[in-house]
């Protein structure tokens, strides 16, 4: 049987990754929520989320390990990332017995509540020494809980980072660990309820040219804008992006 290729749509994902790519290259973050964001107005969020586990594994595999953070990160937040990754396989699970349609919604939610956050929300307290230690497994556990519900992984995850006044380049890499790890664990969980078939997880592969390319373009880009009012744009875009799904799952 000769093998068919729907040639608009490998278009629509190859932009959705290249656009998640130059979001992540300009602002650091964003390529799970902005590509889920765009792939799941068109298909159902676990094949979204399938197709985006490959390229951001990859780019926050080189975002985690490309600079000299990683040990004073790991050290910092390895109680965070470890309950990430338990929450996430968690989060996976009830994804495999829910409505797809109603965590589509979900994830329109969190992209509107990220940006309200970002753009209008007071930033939050930076914690003592001793709430830090029992907090960060808390806002782990949260947020990898939600990222394997919807795939994305920006709340709480990322005001909890921010709050914790880290260094530049270890939030950076920090968050990339935190990625990482997340979307190994969904992988893993994807995989042990039967929603990552073969196909899929072959698909994925086109889309790290397309983000390494978009992300190699927003680092050049950079310099070019001032990273706060990129920043809110692509809040702003964001919570555009996840009102619509919102109104689409729940209109």
């Amino acid at each position: 049987m000769p093998i068919t290729i729907d040639f608009a749509d490998a278009a629509l994902v190859a932009g959705a990754f290249l656009l998640a790519g130059l979001v992540k290259g300009l602002a650091g973050f964003g390529l799970p929520s902005v590509s889920l964001g765009l792939l799941a107005l068109s298909r159902s969020l676990p094949e979204a989320m399938a197709l985006m586990l490959v390229p951001t594994l990859l780019t926050n595999l080189w975002q985690a390990l490309a600079g000299p953070a990683l040990w004073p990160a790991l050290r910092r937040l390895y109680g965070f990332l470890l309950a990430a990754g338990l929450g996430s396989l968690a989060g996976a699970g009830v994804l495999a017995r829910s409505d797809a349609a109603v965590l589509s919604g979900l994830l329109g939610l969190l992209l509107v509540a990220s940006a309200g956050l970002a753009l209008l929300g007071p930033p939050w307290p930076v914690p003592s020494a001793g709430r830090e230690r029992w907090l960060s497994p808390l806002m782990g556990g949260a947020s990898g809980f939600v990222a394997g519900m919807t795939g994305s992984f920006l709340m709480p995850a990322a005001p909890w980072l921010a709050a914790l006044h880290l260094p530049p380049q270890q939030f950076i890499q920090g968050f990339g660990l935190g990625v990482l790890v997340v979307t190994g664990a969904l992988a893993a969980g994807l995989a042990g309820h039967g929603l990552l078939p073969t196909d899929l997880g072959l698909a994925s592969l086109a889309g790290v040219v397309p983000a390494f390319l978009g992300m190699a373009l927003g680092q050049r880009l950079r310099h070019g804008m001032p990273e706060a009012r990129f920043r809110r744009l692509v809040q702003a875009a964001l919570g555009l992006l996840g009102l619509w799904l919102v109104v689409r799952a729940f209109g």
